[in-house]
């Protein structure tokens, strides 16, 4: 990866915040009774091909001068409140410069969600017979530009569409509906595969803390026909939640649910990576894509951190004519969008600057003016990327986002007496050994906070320092800066005692003394998938095997003086899951299969143990 620039932020925000001062000056702020006597509410029951009609609500300028572009959010989250009294939209400030600017703001209800017709489909597979009428989410979107374009007045013909989480899948799919007046997109930490990575699955490990949480809120059973208030979902947890979950297997929990979510049938229906979700992956839509096209991701995001790296270089690789550009900052879920500062995540604070505001006027919306309304900013039509480097905390600007191709490798090796080296082990047979029990999980946050805590992702570590079912390997001190950037590669050697286990891996990084941790990146894999995810492989016990778990990119410099700490462990509650260590269906087994595993990971000549960082030249 070639570095172009580095920024470092708070000179960049110098002169951001001296223009905003300027700006301000000049403009009233957004509140009610500015934005009732600028803009109207009209709602309208868009027809799609096949007849279903989906709810929009457009918000357009009173200004008669026209040439006003359209920005699109479709949504599965509801666009409350309907009927005549205005959303709220415009007190986010994420909207305030589009509303200055005189956008046409356009939200829409998915089809088979609140007051749109039809049945909804959790990500919506690709239909391969659009030609006789078929439908998806590509179509939907095709037919609402189509749509809007016809009867809204007073537009420059220009659409730009961008939503975050589940919006920004559908963001995505908008992309792939070929529409030519479709100019700009922004899928943000965009759903991708729910088996791979993202909300609900983890390498094939059930993420079970976010599973039981979101999917009542989506597709549940009953609904007969449009509404603007679904009726609640009452959960089936009682009591201590984490109790709960440690008391109830999977398959007790599908019992309770007793079909009223469909979509937790269907998924516990096909507990491998089968055709079923191949068909549900968004990379199926990242192909001949012509709209520009503005990544947005967290580096600590603890949902769909795995959807935003995975799409933006599908997008590269399937569609190399669109400007595709990437930026990733060191935000949580969502945080860029929201109204606070962005620029701390639990104990970790990365810069005294508001990194929203720079988010929302240095790089959104000089990205869809650019494309929507010829803004004179060329700079903001870059392809590349623009990453945030933690540890050091400085924004880097780069040509594009290739390490696995650009950059070099640095191996650190699991040693003896938990050392991490640089250098292969010399010793002819060793290794490091723990029991890992699902009776006795290790917790993924001090107190196994619930409802899952966001802040886990960039969390010290030492609250498991002494546990025997932890693997701790440290380096020693650098001598020297270590820039990291891309994927964080692990290969274990292994042997189990059963015939399954999990494996988690995770990458710290420890200040002079001791004195501050920080979890750079942390991920799992079930073992049965450590040879593909379609086809699980139960181990023989005893029998050491090689197990590689590929975690989602960082962008971290560790510095001179500081450590970096490997943990390893193989439970990891109830952010996952508990595997039965046995070669069960985890989606039915029952209490009486979980087994304690004792677990061997080698570090010696033949079966070398390590962890691969790419390293910035």
């Amino acid at each position: 990866m070639k570095r172009i620039v580095t920024s470092i932020i708070t000179l960049i925000l110098a002169c951001t915040i001296h223009a905003q001062e300027q700006q301000a000056e000049r403009q009233t702020p957004i509140d009610a009774s500015w934005f009732n006597a600028n803009y109207v509410k009209r709602e309208y029951m868009i027809p799609m091909r096949d007849g279903i009609r989906l709810y929009t609500a457009v918000f357009t300028p009173k200004s008669r001068k026209g040439g006003h572009p359209i920005l699109l959010t479709r949504t599965p989250y509801g666009c409350a409140p309907y009927g005549r009294r205005n959303a709220s939209f415009w007190e986010q400030p994420i909207y305030g410069q589009y509303l200055r600017a005189e956008y046409i703001i356009v939200f829409q209800d998915v089809r088979g969600r609140w007051r749109s017709e039809g049945k909804f489909i959790n990500v919506r597979p690709l239909t391969a017979d659009k030609a006789s009428g078929g439908i998806d989410e590509t179509t939907d979107a095709y037919d609402t530009v189509e749509w809007l374009l016809r009867k809204i007045r007073r537009h420059n013909g220009r659409v730009g569409v961008f939503g975050n989480s589940y919006s920004g899948f559908y963001t995505l799919m908008a992309a792939a509906s070929g529409h030519p007046a479709i100019r700009a997109v922004s899928p943000q930490a965009p759903v991708c595969d729910w088996f791979l990575g993202d909300d609900f699955h983890h390498n094939g490990a059930f993420a079970l803390s976010d599973a039981v949480r979101f999917l009542p809120n989506f597709g549940t059973a009953g609904r007969t026909k449009p509404t603007d208030s679904p009726e609640a979902f009452d959960t089936p947890i009682e009591g201590n939640p984490v109790e709960f979950l440690m008391n109830n297997t999977v398959a007790d929990i599908t019992r309770m649910l007793a079909g009223s979510i469909p979509f937790w049938d269907e998924m516990t229906a096909h507990p491998h990576y089968d055709e079923w979700w191949r068909q549900r992956s968004a990379l199926n839509a990242t192909h001949g894509i012509r709209s520009a096209i503005l990544m947005v991701g967290g580096l600590f995001d603890a949902e769909d951190l795995y959807g935003t790296w995975s799409i933006y270089r599908a997008l590269r690789r399937n569609s190399p004519d669109a400007e595709c550009r990437i930026v990733m900052g060191p935000w949580t879920h969502g945080a860029w969008r929201g109204a606070g500062e962005a620029n701390t995540i639990g104990q970790t604070r990365f810069t005294e600057e508001s990194l929203s505001e720079f988010y929302r006027t240095q790089v959104e919306f000089p990205f869809f003016d650019h494309y929507l309304r010829d803004a004179d900013d060329s700079g903001a039509s870059a392809a590349g990327g623009l990453i945030f480097f933690s540890g050091e905390n400085c924004w880097r600007e780069v040509e594009g986002w290739s390490p696995e191709t650009e950059n070099d490798t640095f191996t650190l090796y699991l040693a003896e007496e938990g050392s991490l080296t640089a250098t292969p082990s010399d010793i002819s047979e060793a290794y490091s050994f723990y029991t890992s029990d699902p009776r006795d999980p290790v917790p993924y946050y001090p107190d196994m906070a619930w409802p899952r805590r966001k802040e886990y992702m960039t969390a010290g570590q030492e609250f498991l320092d002494g546990r025997d079912d932890v693997l701790t390997f440290l380096s020693p001190c650098l001598e020297n800066d270590i820039t990291a950037a891309g994927a964080v590669e692990a290969t274990l050697y292994a042997s189990i005692s059963s015939t399954d286990a999990d494996f988690i891996v995770k990458v710290i990084d420890v200040g002079p003394d001791g004195e501050y941790e920080m979890l750079v990146r942390g991920d799992i894999i079930r073992g049965r998938y450590r040879n593909g995810f379609s086809s699980p492989e139960a181990f023989t016990p005893d029998k050491v095997e090689r197990i590689t778990l590929t975690m989602p990119d960082i962008a971290h410099t560790f510095m001179a003086g500081h450590r970096i700490k490997i943990q390893i462990h193989s439970t990891w509650f109830p952010l996952f899951d508990r595997n039965p260590q046995q070669m069960v269906d985890t989606y039915t087994c029952t209490t009486e299969d979980f087994v304690p595993c004792d677990i061997r990971i080698y570090h010696d000549t033949e079966r070398q143990s390590n962890i691969t960082l790419r390293i910035m030249k």
